[in-house]
């Protein structure tokens, strides 16, 4: 449990653990200098209960080498991030999670659908992409993530998963600040399949001072999505064609340049965004094929999707 400044959510967070019916584990709480009641909030817990380890970092380390940091340190085979401001969703969470691990050698990856919940814990929605019980191999998730133009992290946040600690050894990528967690699910899925469990296991905050929020409005993701793309969307196995890999990377672009049209955001910052794969010039000279091609390429998934549903 990485934290940082979620005093007010952490008993909540904290007693979602202590409660589940899957007693064998080790709560690892790794404060990243908080400048509020974080300390005696987690000591208070930490001292009825031997399987709560907390731990102040010496100095502030930053979301992404924190979460490495608390992945150094776990103990266990099996690893489960819960952030200080989410929330286990029910008490069987942690043993469903583990019993399909346990049983199935090829998962290398495991989630379930996912509670939105507000400042106040009342649930908004709840969130899957998936069959409920489905194991899909790996290559197949990463192609749905990428190959869809909206680029969604259909698997959910840190906070909804688990994972074999030794194939993650290689840490969260600190070279991305907003899809770090979708790119260590890729890294992890090209390891093995993603299994899908049928309940909502997890809860998922949303408030404004979470660094995902903060991340969308600097555009910070588009930086990761560049990286993301050069990484993965080209591999043989993303399965769409090569033309339609590129229109997924101008797509991106495209947008964030029409809302600056828009004036919805700062036009220089898209400016400095755009100039990470384009010259001002490659850019115009593609947007006539990308005015032909996105209206076709959406008639084409809606004939699709109309066809699947008869």
């Amino acid at each position: 449990m990485p934290t940082y400044n979620y005093a007010r959510y952490l008993p909540e967070a904290i007693e979602s653990v202590l409660a589940q019916d899957y007693a064998d584990f080790e709560l690892l709480i790794i404060d990243d200098c908080s400048s509020d009641d974080t300390r005696s909030v987690v000591e208070a817990y930490a001292a009825a209960d031997g399987r709560v380890v907390f731990s102040v970092n010496e100095h502030n380390l930053g979301m992404v080498e924190n979460w490495n940091y608390c992945l150094g340190k776990a103990r266990g085979d099996y690893v489960k991030f819960l952030f200080g401001d989410d929330v286990l969703a029910r008490p069987d969470a942690l043993r469903s999670m583990v019993a399909c691990l346990d049983s199935r050698e090829d998962v290398s990856l495991v989630g379930s659908p996912r509670n939105l919940i507000d400042d106040d814990s009342r649930l908004l929605q709840t969130l899957s992409y998936f069959s409920a019980g489905a194991v899909i191999p790996g290559a197949e998730i990463i192609s749905r993530c990428l190959c869809d133009q909206r680029n969604q992290n259909q698997i959910g946040e840190p906070s909804v998963v688990m994972f074999r600690k030794n194939q993650a050894s290689r840490g969260y990528n600190p070279r991305y600040h907003q899809l770090v967690d979708l790119e260590m699910w890729f890294h992890l899925l090209e390891q093995g399949s993603y299994a899908h469990l049928d309940q909502p296991l997890s809860s998922f905050r949303i408030h404004t001072e979470q660094q995902t929020a903060k991340n969308v409005l600097s555009l910070t993701y588009i930086n990761d999505l560049s990286l993301l793309f050069d990484e993965y969307l080209f591999k043989d196995y993303v399965s769409c064609s090569r033309f339609h890999k590129r229109f997924l990377v101008y797509n991106q672009f495209y947008k964030i340049w029409k809302k600056a049209r828009q004036n919805k955001i700062d036009g220089k910052l898209v400016q400095s965004k755009l100039a990470l794969r384009y010259r001002p010039w490659q850019f115009f000279l593609l947007l006539p094929f990308y005015k032909v091609y996105n209206p076709l390429q959406k008639l084409w998934f809606f004939l699709i999707k109309t066809l699947e549903l008869r």
